[in-house]
Order: structure tokens, then C-alpha cells, then sequence
């Protein structure tokens, strides 16, 4: 499982994983699966145990395209549940 955080601006997507990049966390930016189809397209993808610091650097900074947090399980069927 991990975490994906949407927005509605590439801009801010590509922003967003620079700050995690700035506080050590690893990401990549992804295509957004069409399950959490409430974004610009593209998302960063993290690990679950990062999750705390991701909403941190949101109550930190103002993302106003910021569409929320979904946790993505993998396996035969993708499955996307919202958690923020």
C-alpha cells in the first residue's frame, strides 16, 4: 500500500514532491489512477509511514489545487480508498 496526494495544478503536484524531496521523503510523481480521476493526471506517490509529514507540509503551506490523499493498494484489482 501507499499513499498518492492529488492536486488540480501540475505546478503544485511537481512543488509538493520537491518539499517532500527537502524533508528526505522519497517520491515519484505518477499517473493518477482513474479510480481518484479528481486531478490534474498526475500525483505523487509516498510511503504510507510518511503520511504524518505530508500533512504537515500541507498545514504549512497554502496548495489551494490540493484534492486529497488517497491510499492505493495494488493486487489484482487496483483499489483507491480517500483518507484526507
Amino acid at each position: 500500500m501507499y499513499i498518492i496526494a492529488t492536486f488540480r495544478s501540475r505546478t503544485q503536484t511537481m512543488t509538493f514532491k520537491q518539499i517532500l524531496l527537502s524533508y528526505k521523503v522519497f517520491s515519484d510523481i505518477i499517473n493518477t489512477p482513474r479510480q481518484a480521476s479528481v486531478s490534474c493526471g498526475i500525483s505523487v506517490r509516498f510511503d504510507s509511514k510518511f503520511l504524518s509529514v505530508a500533512k504537515d507540509i500541507l498545514s504549512r503551506r497554502k496548495f489551494d489545487s490540493f484534492v486529497g490523499f488517497f491510499s492505493v493498494q495494488e493486487g489484482q484489482n487496483v483499489v483507491v480508498r480517500p483518507i484526507y
